[in-house]
């Protein structure tokens, strides 16, 4: 996958997590606009996210999409910084084992279900990066748990 389709499945993904009417409301553009930011379509190639649309639409949302995409790209790990110490939601060492294996369980259910015919579609393969973007997000969780631990 080249480094644009990449960036753009990142940021349908920001979009969507967030939802395209609130995501609207929030960078003060419209669903046609939205959307070419993420379109795979030739005439759109050249179209991405500015910054600060990334940056509003990552507050909205549960998980940086585009910023952890960007950071894949330069083989960079992110992890959640000292602010997220103190959120209200603690978890457990344990809990985050469990949510990772059931994740880790999906994520092999959606890939057998894909593989099933001997080739995965483009849906498929969303459902795939929609699993392995869960499994990302429960490790950042276990990897905050286990500093609270160490500290």
């Amino acid at each position: 996958m080249s480094v644009q389709a990449y960036l753009k499945k990142h940021s349908e993904a920001l979009v969507k997590e967030v939802g395209i009417e609130p995501a609207c409301q929030i960078t003060g553009k419209s669903k046609a606009t939205l959307g070419r930011y993420y379109s795979d379509l030739s005439e759109h190639s050249d179209r991405f996210m500015p910054i600060d649309v990334v940056a509003a639409l990552e507050a909205a949302s549960g998980f940086p999409h585009v910023t952890a995409a960007l950071a894949d790209l330069r083989g960079i790990t992110l992890s959640y910084g000292a602010s997220r110490l103190n959120s209200k939601e603690r978890h457990s060492v344990n809990s985050d084992v469990v949510k990772l294996s059931q994740r880790f369980a999906q994520l092999m259910a959606e890939y057998n279900a894909a593989i099933e015919d001997g080739k995965i579609s483009v849906n498929e393969a969303k459902r795939l990066l929609a699993e392995t973007l869960a499994i990302q997000e429960v490790l950042l969780e276990m990897k905050l748990s286990l500093e609270q631990e160490v500290s």
